[in-house]
């Protein structure tokens, strides 16, 4: 070809495409694993202290981790320029995991889906303020939507509105850091080695205060449960893992939001919970402002969006 430009075969372009629609399918069965995961953790509040129930999913998720990567990795799993980077990320998802707890406890688990969605808008805002990086008019629209959306989920003044509605957004600002900080260290750090170093880093600061919180359990299908929350929380990162091996973060980024539905489903199916009119206008605005603008920041930053999770 002329100017040495290559044309892909039909059997590339297959390849390709399989690839794609590969990564499409484990994306969205990662989000269905995180919203089993959500739901379980709902359930969970009912019996289980909080922090017991974060230190079960925290260290199921750590020993799992390194029972499947350490033989494989050795010691260069542990390798890290940046430790203090890594134990602040840990912190912070800590942090978030805890407020999910709590949100759980008191919300639906669509509106809590939805509002927990707009962190990639809050990245954006992050951006602007702290980093003082340029924001686009058509990005201060997809914030502008997206937080109006969460308003109209919330409805402060309204009868439904309480102080347990604001936990969420304490969820996204911690959670909004926390991929800040993932997107940094991502320029030097080895995935695998982030993953490892934040599970062992929730679960220590989880056992600190496990004597405290620790309770006998009236039964043993609430270990079952908790058990399942460890292996959803574990397994949907493993898939996450592999489907943005396959496929760009670009492509995937929008299938994220398809977690809404997820929990919607689980929500209704589980604790009888569908969303009013006016709370699913907001869980639609949320959804096409929030998957817009993730999709512009993987494409400008080449970043992965982490998706909602306790």
């Amino acid at each position: 070809m002329p100017g040495g430009a290559t044309v892909a075969t039909p059997s590339a372009r297959h390849l390709e495409s399989a690839r794609t629609l590969a990564g499409i399918g484990l994306v969205l069965l990662a989000v269905a694993c995180f919203a089993t995961l959500d739901t379980a953790t709902k359930r969970s509040t009912a019996a289980v202290p909080i922090l017991m129930g974060v230190w079960v999913r925290y260290a199921f998720q750590a020993v799992a981790t390194t029972m499947v990567l350490l033989p494989r990795h050795g010691t260069a799993l542990l390798r890290t320029h940046h430790p203090r980077y890594q134990l602040l990320r840990g912190t912070l998802l800590l942090a978030s995991s805890i407020l999910a707890f709590l949100s759980l406890r008191y919300m639906p688990l669509a509106e809590f889906t939805s509002i927990v969605l707009i962190a990639p808008l809050v990245i954006t805002l992050l951006a602007a303020t702290t980093l003082k990086e340029h924001v686009s008019p058509l990005r201060w629209a997809l914030v502008a939507g997206g937080f109006a959306g969460t308003l109209v989920i919330l409805r402060p003044g309204g009868d439904a509105f309480g102080w347990a509605m604001l936990l969420p957004i304490g969820l996204v600002l911690t959670n909004a850091w926390f991929q800040v900080l993932t997107s940094k260290l991502a320029r030097t750090e080895n995935p695998l080695t982030m993953h490892f170093y934040t599970g062992w880093v929730g679960t220590l600061l989880a056992s600190l205060a496990l004597p405290f919180v620790w309770t006998a359990l009236p039964s043993w299908h609430w270990w079952a449960l908790l058990c399942l929350m460890g292996f959803m929380g574990t397994i949907g990162h493993f898939i996450l893992i592999l489907a943005y091996q396959r496929t760009p973060a670009s492509t995937l980024t929008p299938y994220l939001y398809a977690q809404i539905a997820f929990a919607m489903l689980a929500g209704w199916i589980v604790f009888s919970q569908v969303p009013d009119t006016l709370s699913l206008a907001g869980m639609a605005l949320i959804a096409v402002c929030g998957a817009a603008g993730a999709w512009l920041t993987v494409r400008e930053r080449r970043m992965p969006i982490e998706p909602a999770e306790s």
